[in-house]
């Protein structure tokens, strides 16, 4: 008799969501609690988890023990059993203990905002630094956690030579180990950012200024940059969908060419373990002439995504040790006007756009003030040079903005708008051409 093989399904691993939220009466705190609720369900549901419950469970008092109060976790206990939960995600930063003892309460897995989030980067890490950063990220998020993870563990092995000696636990083995692999990791690391250094250094040889799109996560960072380049960088309804950054070369409508480069979205209460996988990031954006702050400007919760944003930026460059100032090179983008009825209904300023990159909506406006913008960081500067000195001309016509030439019996002088890096660079490469005095 022939046996008939059917094809199985997996099945969904069953989900809840709670945020740990400390009391207020405030309804602006309110406001923000269900927003911070809705974000947390989103990066659950982003690692293939079905949410079948999510709260917000107001706290009196932080347990040290298990965070939650008696009452919540009994609460809590009977809704995992009945909805046949799998993992239980808090919303929160849970310390081992806490996230042991919740284990034990609840009969699942448990895990907090850190351990979510890295789960997400593991999945999506791309490139060889971003894999190698999250791998770092979760082994030193695993090492403070090993007393939870092998406590079953507790034998020691046996010493070598005569005299032996108690050994090592399994525990302190596991420790060793993972404490050998951070260090092989970071210098990994440390020598593909070297290579990435000098990548950078080569792009400042190309006579292109660099635009930086950052903001908060699932504002529409990739979307808009696909919109204006035509690539086809993965971009997706849900967080966390861009972790490397990617560049691409546009021509402004001023027939100018720049290097659109998307980064990693931010998000609160980033955590610690990944502050350095945002390094990549953090360089591009130090480094770009014009940054883009892209924002979700229907989101209930933008005004404080802003702040996010902005914080986390000033974080890290304090953290690497640079001074960075945003404000002087960003301009504001007002993404998904269209859920507002168009960026006609959005209020904007001299230095702020709104557009849809969806629908396409105010994508020119935004070319032009990027032109604008990088016309306005442009020095006038005069040049003599003799006719026959055809290389430096055409230097000139090549990365600057010639807006009047002279000609004379023996010689030329072109008056030229030029970047402040592209007139350095000229001025080395052609010794001889000097500019002239006004």
């Amino acid at each position: 008799m022939a046996t008939t093989l059917t094809e199985t399904k997996p099945t969904a691993t069953r989900g809840a969501v709670i945020l740990p939220w400390e009391r207020s009466a405030h309804e602006q705190d309110v406001r923000a609690a269900e927003a911070r609720l809705e974000e947390a369900v989103g990066l659950a549901a982003s690692i293939g988890l079905v949410i079948v419950r999510q709260a917000v469970l107001l706290l009196r008092t932080k347990r040290s023990a298990t965070l939650l109060g008696v009452g919540q976790l009994e609460s809590l206990k009977i809704a995992v059993k009945a909805d046949g939960i799998d993992v239980l995600v808090v919303d929160s930063r849970l310390t081992p203990g806490q996230q042991r003892n919740l284990e034990r309460e609840f009969g699942c897995k448990v895990i907090d905002r850190t351990g979510l989030i890295l789960d997400i980067f593991g999945a999506r890490a791309a490139t060889k630094e971003g894999t190698l950063q999250v791998e770092l990220a979760h082994l030193e998020y695993q090492r403070s956690r090993l007393v939870r993870l092998w406590t079953h563990l507790e034998r020691q092995r046996g010493g070598f030579g005569f005299l032996g000696g108690p050994g090592e636990t399994q525990m302190e083995a596991d420790r060793r180990m993972i404490g050998e692999r951070i260090v092989k990791l970071k210098k990994e690391l440390e020598q593909v950012r070297r290579t990435r250094g000098l990548h950078r250094q080569a792009r400042k040889r190309v006579p292109f200024p660099v635009v930086a799109l950052v903001g908060y996560t699932n504002a529409g960072k990739s979307t808009l940059f696909n919109a204006l380049t035509g690539a086809t960088v993965y971009a997706k309804d849900q967080l966390f969908a861009t972790l490397d950054p990617t560049m691409r070369a546009i021509t402004l409508p001023s027939g100018r060419r720049i290097i659109l480069s998307d980064t990693v979205g931010f998000i609160s209460d980033l955590p610690t373990e990944l502050i350095a996988a945002f390094r990549a990031t953090l360089e591009e954006v130090s480094e770009a002439d014009i940054i883009l702050h892209v924002r979700d400007i229907a989101h209930p919760d933008s005004a404080a995504q802003k702040k996010d944003v902005f914080g986390v930026l000033h974080g890290m460059a304090r953290d690497n040790m640079i001074e960075a100032d945003w404000s002087s090179r960003m301009i504001e983008v007002m993404n998904k006007a269209d859920l507002l009825g168009g960026p006609e209904a959005v209020p904007q300023t001299e230095e702020t756009v709104a557009i849809s990159a969806i629908t396409g909506d105010g994508l020119p406006e935004l070319m032009a003030l990027i032109d604008r913008h990088i016309t306005a960081s442009m020095e006038a500067v005069r040049y003599c040079m003799a006719l026959a000195d055809g290389a430096a001309a055409a230097w000139l016509y090549q990365h600057g903005e010639v807006t009047d030439r002279q000609d004379g019996e023996d010689d030329t002088t072109l008056t030229v708008r030029l970047l402040a890096e592209d007139r350095a660079r000229f001025e080395t490469q052609f010794k001889h051409v000097k500019p002239l005095v006004a």
